[in-house]
């Protein structure tokens, strides 16, 4: 495990030299909120970095639903039964294991570690607009139909989930990679992907925080590569 911390930011990278999976504990003044839940061993860790923090989970949102961000999620609903988690509406699908596309969606199978048995029912549905503290929730489908990213409106970072991953050189989700995680692989629209990269770069990130990599600073130029890219 390896934490690293910019402003009120803390990324914690489980397996980090081989196969980096992140989650995310954003500090507010007396209490913390945690992003993604990583894999199905890293409760413990993440709950021993709060307790060093010095402050309380209170809430826990998911950028989706794959295996790789709600492993643990059972596991610290039953050590912090009072944590509020939440998710997108969409999404919250997927995390009950249903993978049936809504009918207004493109015909495009759901890719990815779609969870079967996770038993925490969310307690809150996310929208384009809803805050959870400083942070601001921006729905960001194409990895998954329901993604979601957050802003942190103190510093203007963005922590997106796997709409973007960093791992090995930028690349937005579906773009060809051929090193983990794969983000082609596992994405259900490339199309909408690319609209919610163009999204969340127009919201100027001072740093682009996600699944698999290390956080960029000043991260604009390296995302209108990636743009550049997926448009050719």
């Amino acid at each position: 495990m390896k934490v690293t911390k910019s402003n009120f930011l803390y990324q914690i990278s489980f397996l980090p030299n081989l196969f980096p999976v992140n989650c995310f504990l954003v500090e507010e003044e007396n209490e913390l909120t945690l992003i993604d839940t990583a894999l199905s061993f890293s409760a413990d860790k993440i709950i021993s970095v709060s307790n060093e923090l010095g402050k309380k989970i209170t809430n826990i949102i998911l950028t989706h639903a794959h295996g790789d961000h709600i492993g643990s999620l059972d596991r610290l609903k039953s050590m912090m039964p009072d944590v509020i988690v939440s998710i997108s509406k969409r999404d919250a699908k997927l995390l009950k294991g249903d993978v049936t596309l809504e009918p207004n969606e493109p015909d495009l199978p759901i890719r990815g570690g779609v969870p079967k048995n996770i038993q925490t029912t969310p307690d809150r549905y996310l929208q384009e607009g809803d805050t959870i503290g400083s942070l601001l929730a921006i729905e960001t489908p194409g990895h998954t139909p329901g993604s979601m990213s957050f802003l942190d409106q103190r510093t203007n970072a963005v922590i997106a989930g796997d709409a973007f991953t960093l791992r090995g050189g930028i690349a937005i989700s579906g773009q060809l990679n051929l090193l983990f995680p794969f983000p082609a692989w596992a994405t259900w629209s490339k199309e909408d992907a690319i609209k919610s990269a163009r999204k969340i770069s127009q919201l100027k990130p001072t740093l682009l925080a996600v699944g698999h990599g290390s956080m960029l600073k000043n991260p604009q130029e390296a995302i209108d590569h990636a743009l550049n890219k997926g448009d050719s």
